[in-house]
């Protein structure tokens, strides 16, 4: 007796295999930043923000995966929490920030630049009243020195975290931010803008985050 055969046929309907891929970022900070992927610090500032007049550029590579997130903190120097610098003598003067960042792909393609597309939060703000700056001693909290502060939402630097509710980050000219110190020595994008929040001078911490698809 013969004994048809049969032969299963299996298809296979995965998702296509995914790699991280190797990314090399380059930002530039007055004064410092924390570089976040996925809630996960990649890279910081390598100089103190405790540090004045701490202006330089930091070039460094990751690899992740496509889509994710990148979260960016960035901070203006301060003495304490009036927003001023040089306190007490002659220079005594609110600070000013600035940032600038660009993530390039193996094939040297810009896929991430600093610009409008971001989302920022600031999260300290001081002085609330800008004639803080002229007070001879100048004390956090009271007459104009007041300051906001406000802790880092939970997941703020994680896929699924609800943005809707920030700011778009502000675009800013070198004439406004006056950069620096390792700023001329990094090729930039012509895409890629200085940025911050909405405010150069009282916004001292901010949150700013990006998803790259």
């Amino acid at each position: 007796m013969r004994f048809p055969k049969y032969f299963a046929v299996a298809t296979c309907l995965c998702a296509p295999a995914v790699h991280a891929e190797q990314f090399k970022a380059d930002v530039w900070a007055d004064n410092w930043f924390a570089f976040h992927v996925n809630g996960k610090t990649v890279a910081e500032d390598s100089v103190s923000i405790t540090t004045e007049r701490s202006f330089n550029a930091e070039s460094f590579s990751f690899q992740a995966e496509r889509p994710f997130v990148i979260g960016l903190i960035a901070k203006d120097f301060k003495e304490n929490d009036t927003g001023l610098e040089y306190i007490g003598s002659r220079r005594q003067q609110m600070g000013d920030g600035g940032v600038i960042l660009q993530v390039r792909d193996g094939q040297g393609h810009a896929i991430a630049v600093s610009d409008a597309s971001w989302r920022c939060m600031v999260t300290h703000a001081a002085p609330l009243n800008k004639s803080c700056a002229r007070e001879d001693n100048p004390v956090a909290g009271q007459g104009p020195c007041g300051f906001s502060e406000t802790a880092a939402p939970q997941g703020w630097d994680q896929a699924g975290f609800d943005d809707s509710g920030w700011s778009k980050a502000i675009e800013y000219s070198e004439r406004d931010v006056r950069p620096k110190d390792g700023y001329d020595r990094i090729s930039w994008d012509r895409s890629a803008e200085l940025i911050w929040g909405g405010d150069l001078e009282t916004d001292n911490t901010i949150l700013c985050r990006l998803t790259v698809d």
